[in-house]
């Protein structure tokens, strides 16, 4: 694995295909498997607070004359808003599976009603603590709905952010998920090992029938962090016959690691480059290590794998970009992905939500 890879060698051309599009959720009624009501994770509370406070700051200089005032207006409206925008997200997250069976107009007029009731709620709550009086209650509630409607089509769109652009560019993707080499140079290793070592021959076969069962299955968003350990085993286990001692492969697994979330075949492109660009090119080979810590509410996966001085040239890196969006695509602020190079070894490193 260089540094930046050549997106033609990883991407595109690897055994299992793009990692950029193909294993999202597929579009249902309009939207994505109700994922337009997804706000349970951190970061899209933090970006639908963030978006009302800026609102609710913005309204305050309208009906202020000096900082002061301004300052005393915002946090009087905050003392509103806030409780009922994290209303509103409460609602929409503890809902999202009865409200992504609606059909998409219905899931617009409920988010919208939604909003109603949040601000409502958030002028009663002001009422209550009698500053406010008269209480706008119409303004509220039309105000309520129109950010609802807002944080709806936000939403929306991250939503459709994770399905396929087209069926074609489906179709596209499952087309380059087989690379041809890697297939004849398995075929070749399991004739060669028939008569001598047959039980050999056999469980090489049964990785690759394992592996193409995985890259033909229907889409998920995610699957467990155990599962894509399991088919890179699998993958590994069929380069060593290729490569014998040329492929040294450490692991450092931790078993409460297992069941953080990943999108489906990530692992193992990954696994697959730091082959196709450490070892393959090396007549002496390369040294993998994949490991998993589980530290705290935190998993931690790390590929790392020596390269050879002065082989390839330098790509665009557009593939571990891809791997980046995808994880964000499922994790959002909560996962983190970065590279490093450094003193001949290559290192992926991605943390997870556990």
């Amino acid at each position: 694995m260089k540094p930046s890879p050549d997106p033609q060698t990883f991407g595109e051309s690897t055994l299992l295909g793009s990692v950029s599009s193909g294993y999202e959720e597929p579009v249902r009624r309009g939207g994505a498997r109700g994922s337009m009501f997804d706000a349970c994770q951190v970061g899209v509370v933090l970006r639908a607070v963030l978006f009302v406070e800026a609102v609710a700051a913005v309204a305050a200089m309208f009906v202020a004359d000096h900082f002061t005032g301004w300052l005393l207006r915002f946090a009087l409206l905050t003392g509103g808003v806030l409780p009922a925008t994290l209303a509103w997200l409460i609602a929409a997250c503890a809902l999202k599976d009865r409200l992504g069976r609606l059909r998409l107009p219905l899931q617009w007029l409920a988010g919208a009603l939604l909003g109603t009731a949040a601000g409502l709620y958030g002028c009663g709550a002001l009422a209550l603590m009698g500053v406010l009086n008269p209480a706008p209650w119409w303004a509220s509630a039309a105000a309520g709905t129109l950010l609802s409607a807002m944080l709806l089509a936000g939403l929306y769109w991250r939503a459709k952010a994770r399905t396929p652009a087209a069926t074609a560019a489906r179709l596209a993707e499952l087309q380059s998920r087989i690379r041809p080499h890697f297939l004849f140079n398995t075929l070749n290793s399991a004739i060669a090992l028939v008569r001598a070592e047959p039980a050999k021959a056999e469980a090489v076969l049964e990785d690759l029938s394992e592996l193409f069962r995985h890259a033909l299955a229907d889409p998920a968003e995610s699957v467990t962090l155990g599962q894509e350990i399991a088919l890179a085993q699998r993958y590994l286990a069929i380069e060593q016959v290729r490569f014998g001692e040329r492929l040294q492969v450490q692991w450092s697994l931790d078993a409460e690691a297992d069941q953080a979330k990943l999108p489906p075949l990530l692992l193992q492109p990954l696994v697959e480059n730091a082959v196709k660009h450490g070892v393959e090119p090396s007549a002496t080979g390369a040294q993998l290590r994949i490991s998993t810590l589980k530290r705290g509410g935190t998993v931690v996966i790390k590929v790392t794998n020596s390269t050879p001085a002065g082989v390839g040239e330098r790509g665009h890196g557009l593939a571990l970009a891809n791997v980046r969006e995808r994880l964000a695509l499922l994790h959002d602020v909560e996962a983190k992905f970065r590279t490093v190079f450094k003193d001949g070894m290559f290192q992926v490193r991605m943390e997870i939500p556990a």
